[in-house]
C-alpha cells in the first residue's frame, strides 16, 4: 500500500505515531526484521498496524520514532522526539530538548549514528551529540539500540541512538512536502520563522524500473527568545545554618539558527543487490548575549539579614557555529547462501566560536551597604539604589576568547553471513570486522585586559556609565543597566592586543587527540521451535594518544601520552514465542565506553600545592548487562509490555580531589578525575498502547499510550582519605510519557506529558555530600493540533511546555537554590503542503 495513500492516513499520523509507537516500551518496528538481532528502540512512522507485524517477526525489541507521511518527526528536534521513549530522558538548554540520557546512563556514555555511521561531538570536552542540531525534517527514522549484538559497536553503555535519513524509497513515485512556521515565545514576546521542505523521486535506470531514487531535505529556522535566571552556584556555608554567600542574577537574550540539509541517493539494480550514499549536512548558529549582576556578601548571610557586600556587573557575548557532516557509502549482495555487505564512513563535527566577549566584569567601586536576600529557593536580592547606578561601578577586566574544535571519524566495515541448516534448524553465521579512526583537535585563543588605567585609560573611560544600553527586563526582579558589547569592543580597538596575551589559558587548553579502533566479531543465530538464539563474541582493541601542554610553576611541558587496550565482548540473546500473541525476549551483553574528551585533557597547572588537571590513563567503562522482558499484542495496534534490565559496571568515571593521597600527598588542591571501582543500575520499563477503533463513534478516534521507568543506581567514590556512595550522575529514579489524542479523517489532536524524576547534576568533595548538586523533577506537556483544509493542504498548530515548567538545580537539598531558570511557553502556527 502506497504510504500516505489516503487523507485518513495523513491526518492519523501525527497523533497514532506518538501514542501508539512511541509510548509502547519495546515494539519493534523495523525495516527488515530477519537481520536486526538486538534490543533497540526506534521510532516509526507510517502504519501502526504495519509497525507490530514487523515486530511480531522481528528479533528486536523496539519502539519507534519515524518520519509521518509528509516527511516530519512528531516534534521539532530529534532529541524532543525520543523523549517519548520508554526508558529515555533529556536534558534541557534554554528550554530546548540537547542531550538524550538512556535508561539513566548520562548523554557522553551513549553513541549517536547517522545513517550508520558514528556522528563525533562538536564541543570540546564531550562525546555526547547535542541531537538539537538535527532538524526535524531531516530525519526518517530515530532509533535507540539498548542491547548490543557483536555486530555492532561495544561503545555505548545505555544506548545508541540511530539516526535515518530520508530515502526515495521511503515513498512510491513522486513525493515532495513543504512547510512554513512561525513560532511565538510567551517570555520575550518574539515571533520566529521556520521553513522546510523535502522531495524524492524514482527512476528507471538501464533494464530497471523505479531502481534508482534520489531525495533531497532542506530546513531553515530561526528562534529568538530570552530566559531568566537566578543562581547561587551552590555557594552555601551549612556550617551554622544555611548562609549564603553569594548571588547572581543572568539575563540572556539568545537567537538560534538552525539550517539542514540532506541529499541521498539509492540504486537497486537486481533483486539480489542494493547501494546507497547518504550525506547530510547539518548548521547550529547560537548567538549568545548574556547580562549578569551579582553580589559576594562581606559575611555569609542567613534570609533576612542585610550587611555589606562587594558588587559586580558582567557581559557575555559570544557567537558559537556548531556543524555536523555525515557522508556514508555503502551496499549490499547477495551470492547464493552468503549475503555481503559494507560501508564506508566520514563524519565530521566542528564548533567555532570567533573572536567575542568570554566575559567583560565591572567591580563596584565600592562595597555596598544594606545588601540581604529573602527565600532560598528562588532568592531574591534586596540592595539599595546605588546598586542600579552605573556610576559606581569601573570595568576590571574583559576575557576575550575564540576557539575552535574540530572532531573527525573515519570508518571501513565488511560483513559476511551464510546461511545453513543446524541439525535441521534454520540457522546463519556471520562474521566481518571495523576499522575506525577519530581524531579530536581543540584551539583556544584567550587575551585579558586588565589593569587598563596602566595603558592610558582615565576613570571615566572606565566607568559603566560609558557602556549601558537601558534598563534590562527581567522577570525576577530589578536587573538594573545592561551592558553594550559595542561599547566594550569600540574601547578594546584602541589598545595593542599583544599585550593582553594569555599564555596560559591560550596552551594548557590546547590539545590533539587519536583514537584507532580494530574491530573484529563472530556470530551465529538458529531457530529451534519456538525459540530463536543469537550468540556471538566482539574484540575490540583500541589505541589511544593524547597531545598537549602543561604548565608545573610556570615552567610549560609537552605532554605525549599513549594508552592501548584490548576487549573481548560476548553475547547471547534468546526471543521465545509463548503463544501466538506473546514472546519473551531476554539477553546478556558487554559494552565498552571511553571517557569523555574532557577527563581524558592531557593539560595540567600546578601551582605550589595546587593542581588541577585532566587524566589521560583513564580506563575505559566496562559493562555486563542482563536484560529480560515479556510482550503481548493487544489485537490493532495495541501491545502491553515490561522489561527489566541490570548493568554492572566497572571503571565509572567521577570528579575527585587526590590531596593529601599518593604523589598529592602534600598538596592541598588536586582536581582531576579518576576511576570508580564499580557501580550497578537496575529498573524496570513499562508500557501500554492501544486504538480504541472498536468503540463505537467519536470514541473510536480515540488513542492513549503510556510508559514509565523505574531505575536505581549505586555507585561508590572515594578521595583524602574517605569514601561514599552516590547515584549515577545523570540517573532520573523515574521516567514517564502519557499520551492522550483523539482522530478522524480530517483532524488530530495530541496531549503529552513527559515527566522526569530528580537527578545527581554534580558531584562535590567525596567528604562533602552537602554540596552535592541535584537537578530538580520536570514535567513538561505539549499540545498539538492538525486540520486537513483539504487533501493536501494541512493547518498545525503546537504548543510547547504548557506547564511553564521551569529548570531547577538545588545544593544537597531542595530548599537552598544552585540555579532557577524560566523560558515560559511556546505556541506555533504552520501549513504544510504534501504531494504524495
Amino acid at each position: 500500500m502506497r504510504l500516505g495513500h489516503s487523507r485518513t492516513r495523513h491526518a492519523g499520523f501525527r497523533i497514532s505515531t506518538l501514542a501508539l509507537a512511541i509510548a509502547a516500551s519495546a515494539v519493534a518496528l523495523a525495516e527488515e526484521p530477519v537481520l536486526l538481532e538486538h534490543v533497540e528502540v526506534v521510532g516509526q512512522a507510517a502504519s501502526i498496524d504495519k509497525a507490530l507485524q514487523d515486530q511480531r517477526r522481528s528479533d528486536s525489541v523496539t519502539s519507534v520514532v519515524h518520519a509521518d507521511g509528509i516527511g516530519q518527526l512528531p516534534d521539532d528536534n530529534a532529541a524532543e522526539a525520543l523523549q517519548r521513549i520508554p526508558g529515555l530522558s533529556v536534558e534541557r538548554d534554554q528550554g530546548e530538548g540537547r542531550f538524550v540520557s538512556v535508561r539513566g546512563i548520562g548523554p557522553d556514555l551513549n553513541a549517536v549514528t547517522i545513517n550508520g555511521t558514528l556522528v563525533p561531538a562538536p564541543e570540546s570536552d564531550r562525546r555526547a551529540v547535542a541531537l538539537d542540531v538535527l532538524p526535524a525534517e531531516l530525519v526518517q527514522s530515530l532509533s535507540v539500540v539498548k542491547t548490543l549484538t557483536p555486530d555492532m559497536d561495544a561503545n555505548s553503555l545505555g544506548g545508541t541512538v540511530q539516526v535515518e535519513s530520508l530515502s526515495a524509497f521511503d515513498h512510491d513515485g513522486l513525493f515532495y512536502s513543504l512547510s512554513s512556521e512561525a513560532s511565538y515565545n510567551d517570555k520575550s514576546d518574539q515571533t520566529s520563522p521556520k521553513f522546510s521542505g523535502a522531495i524524492s523521486e524514482r527512476f528507471s535506470l538501464g533494464d530497471g524500473i523505479d531502481n534508482f531514487g534520489v531525495a533531497a531535505a532542506l530546513s531553515w529556522q530561526q528562534r529568538d527568545f530570552v530566559s531568566d535566571n537566578l543562581e547561587t552556584g551552590g555557594a552555601w556555608d551549612f556550617s551554622d545554618g544555611a548562609r549564603l554567600e553569594e548571588l547572581e542574577q543572568r539575563a540572556y537574550d539568545i537567537r538560534r539558527e538552525r539550517t539542514g540539509l540532506g541529499l541521498n541517493f539509492d540504486y537497486k539494480p537486481d533483486d539480489e543487490s542494493s547501494y546507497y550514499l547518504r550525506t547530510l549536512y547539518s548548521r547550529y548558529k547560537d548567538t549568545e548575549t548574556r547580562n549578569a549582576a551579582g553580589v559576594e556578601f562581606a559575611d555569609a548571610q542567613l534570609p533576612g539579614e542585610t550587611g555589606e557586600a562587594e558588587g559586580w556587573r558582567e557581559l557575555k557575548s559570544r557567537e558559537e557555529t556548531q556543524q555536523i557532516q555525515s557522508y556514508v557509502f555503502g551496499g549490499e549482495r547477495s551470492l547464493g547462501l552468503w549475503t555481503v555487505s559494507g560501508q564506508l564512513g566520514y563524519s565530521k563535527a566542528s564548533e567555532k566560536t570567533p573572536e567575542g566577549i568570554a566575559g567583560a566584569t565591572f567591580e563596584g567601586n565600592d562595597d555596598f551597604a544594606g545588601v540581604g536576600f529573602g527565600g532560598t529557593r528562588k532568592p531574591k536580592l534586596s540592595v539599595g539604589s546605588a546598586f542600579y547606578d552605573p556610576a559606581n561601578f569601573t570595568l576590571d577586566e574583559v576575557e576575550w576568547e575564540k576557539q575552535k574544535t574540530t572532531d573527525t571519524e573515519k570508518n571501513i566495515k565488511l560483513d559476511l553471513a551464510r546461511d545453513y541448516e543446524m541439525s535441521g534448524y534454520a540457522a546463519q553465521a556471520k562474521f566481518g570486522g571495523k576499522l575506525s579512526r577519530r581524531k579530536k583537535d581543540n584551539d583556544l585563543e584567550a587575551w585579558v585586559y586588565e589593569d587598563l588605567g596602566d595603558f592610558g585609560l582615565t576613570d571615566e573611560q572606565l566607568n559603566l556609565g560609558q557602556f549601558v544600553r537601558g534598563e534590562l527586563d527581567y522577570g525576577l526582579g530589578r536587573f538594573g543597566p545592561g551592558i553594550s558589547a559595542k561599547a566594550i569592543e569600540r574601547l578594546l580597538a584602541g589598545l595593542n592586543k599583544s599585550d593582553f596575551y594569555d599564555e596560559e589559558e591560550s596552551r594548557i587548553n590546547d590539545f590533539k587527540m587519536s583514537e584507532d579502533i580494530n574491530a573484529a566479531y563472530l556470530m551465529n543465530s538458529v531457530d529451534v521451535d519456538d525459540w530463536r538464539f543469537i550468540a556471538g563474541v566482539r574484540y575490540e582493541g583500541t589505541e589511544f594518544e593524547a597531545k598537549g601542554t602543561g604548565l608545573r610553576d610556570d615552567v610549560y611541558e609537552s605532554i605525549d601520552s599513549c594508552k592501548r587496550y584490548d576487549h573481548w565482548l560476548p553475547g547471547l540473546h534468546a526471543r521465545y514465542q509463548l503463544d501466538e500473541h506473546t514472546q519473551i525476549r531476554a539477553a546478556w551483553t558487554h559494552s565498552v565506553v571511553r571517557p569523555t574528551f574532557g577527563q581524558l585533557a592531557p593539560g595540567f597547572v600546578i601551582d605550589g600545592d595546587e593542581a588541577s588537571f585532566g587524566n589521560p590513563d583513564l580506563k575505559p567503562l566496562e559493562s555486563s548487562n542482563f536484560d529480560l522482558g515479556i510482550e503481548r499484542y493487544l489485537g490493532r495496534a495495541g501491545v502491553v509490555s515490561a522489561f527489566a534490565f541490570y548493568k554492572d559496571i566497572d571503571n565509572f568515571v567521577y570528579a575527585t580531589d587526590l590531596a593529601g593521597s599518593g604523589a598529592w600527598v602534600d598538596f592541598s588542591e588536586a582536581n582531576t578525575f579518576a576511576n570508580g571501582s564499580s557501580a550497578k543500575l537496575y529498573g524496570i520499563e513499562l508500557a501500554y498502547s492501544q486504538k480504541f477503533d472498536w468503540l463505537p463513534a467519536p470514541w473510536n478516534g480515540l488513542l492513549l499510550g503510556a510508559n514509565a521507568t523505574f531505575s536505581r543506581s549505586d555507585a561508590r567514590i572515594e578521595g583524602q582519605g574517605s569514601r561514599r556512595s552516590i547515584d549515577l550522575p545523570n540517573q532520573s529514579d523515574q521516567v514517564g510519557n502519557l499520551t492522550l489524542g483523539w482522530e478522524n479523517d480530517k483532524l488530530s489532536l495530541r496531549l503529552a506529558a513527559n515527566y522526569k524524576s530528580r537527578y545527581l547534576a554534580e558531584v562535590a568533595a567525596v567528604d562533602d555530600k552537602a554540596h552535592d548538586l541535584y537537578a530538580d523533577s520536570q514535567l513538561f506537556v505539549d499540545f498539538s493540533a492538525g486540520y486537513f483544509l483539504s487533501d493536501n493542504l494541512q493547518l498545525k498548530f503546537e504548543a510547547q511546555n504548557l506547564t511553564d515548567e521551569s529548570y531547577y538545580v538545588y545544593t544537597g537539598n531542595r530548599r537552598y537554590n544552585a540555579q532557577y531558570e524560566e523560558y515560559g511557553p511556546t505556541y506555533s502556527l504552520g501549513l504544510t503542503f504534501t504531494h504524495f
